[in-house]
């Protein structure tokens, strides 16, 4: 029978100028020398709640700066990528590092269907931002693996963006409404180039809070899924600023509005399932 999943993403997408120009936090690398994360890295870096003498891995550790802050909080950090720019940029990241912690920093560049570690070694295993990356088989595969190197009592935290409703039925009104005020040029007609241009093409598997959910439990995986989105700073008359409230504070309208997807999970007692 002939496979008929698709083909993992070539590594050669993700270059040293993807990790420095749109992958998310580049800003804030770049600044302060992976000293500072972004605000949805830095939100979803304290969910694991990481303290001395865990073991904590970080799955496509992209330019370092997570295992390098867990080093720092003294747990023994890992991080693993496939894409050799990311393990280049990390390795440089670290060599660097002003504050030698005593803690280990370790690499290594390997696949996220199979993680190079041995069963049961870590605390908190963390996927930020590459949930979107791995076509659904992968990231069962990869959701698997993540079971299995956790601690029983370990947590699994992921973030992923953007909310694939957001996209598909949120996103056309927005852009409608922006373009009735004059601000067409800065929707475009896919909102894959919203933010970031390069998502159209490395973004392959976009997720809802319940598409999320389920992928968790078919991985033999249960936690507390939720939505959330960046701090709006805009001054808005009163009417717009009642209807972004309702809109993101409110169900059923916020699962469509609010565009982060964040996961705090455990292993389960139920089966791992197999997902084509």
């Amino acid at each position: 029978m002939t496979d008929q999943r698709p083909a993992p993403l070539p590594s050669d997408l993700y270059t040293e100028e993807y990790f420095l120009t749109a992958c998310e936090g580049y800003d804030e690398f770049i600044a302060s020398e992976g000293e500072q994360l972004s605000r949805r890295l830095k939100a979803a870096f304290e969910l694991a709640a990481v303290s001395p003498g865990m073991k904590v891995l970080d799955v496509a550790c992209g330019r370092g700066e997570i295992v390098r802050h867990c080093a720092h909080l003294g747990a023994d950090a890992y991080g693993f990528d496939y894409a050799h720019a990311a393990i280049k940029l990390s390795r440089e990241l670290i060599a660097r590092d002003p504050e030698q912690s005593g803690a280990v920093m370790a690499l290594a560049q390997a696949d996220a269907k199979l993680y190079p570690y041995p069963t049961g070694a870590f605390d908190r295993v963390l996927m930020f931002d590459i949930v979107e990356h791995l076509h659904p088989w992968e990231l069962h595969a990869s959701l698997v693996e993540a079971r299995r190197v956790l601690k029983d009592d370990g947590r699994l935290i992921i973030h992923t963006a953007p909310n694939i409703w957001y996209d598909r039925y949120a996103y056309p009104f927005v852009r409608l409404f922006r373009r009735a005020a004059g601000q067409g040029k800065a929707y475009p007609a896919d909102p894959r180039q919203f933010l970031v241009e390069h998502n159209k093409d490395v973004h392959v598997n976009e997720q809802s809070m319940l598409s999320m959910k389920r992928a968790l439990r078919h991985a033999g995986l249960e936690g507390h899924i939720w939505l959330d989105s960046p701090p709006q700073h805009r001054q808005e008359n009163p009417v717009l600023a009642g209807l972004r409230y309702a809109f993101f504070h409110w169900p059923p309208f916020r699962w469509f509005f609010e565009r982060e997807i964040f996961a705090v999970a455990t292993k389960s007692a139920e089966p791992v399932q197999s997902v084509r």
